[in-house]
């Protein structure tokens, strides 16, 4: 295994899922917000899951995200 290569994959595909889902999140965000779903001031909670099939990893990730 070339270690400088897989790290580098590493590194791009989390910079790839950090954008998309901030992203994500802010559209979804905005939509709730103009459709009255949300008022701006809640503390969302959040999480992730992280699976690599070829290795049999499933991760679970969970925090909070806060409007205010």
């Amino acid at each position: 295994m070339n270690e400088e290569t897989f790290n580098l994959s590493i590194r791009k595909f989390l910079k790839v899922v950090g954008v998309s889902s901030q992203r994500e999140i802010e559209q979804a965000i905005a939509r709730a917000m103009a459709d009255g779903t949300i008022a701006g001031n809640e503390h969302l909670p959040v999480s992730v899951t992280l699976e690599l099939a070829g290795v049999k990893l499933q991760a679970r990730f969970e925090g909070e995200i806060q409007l205010e």
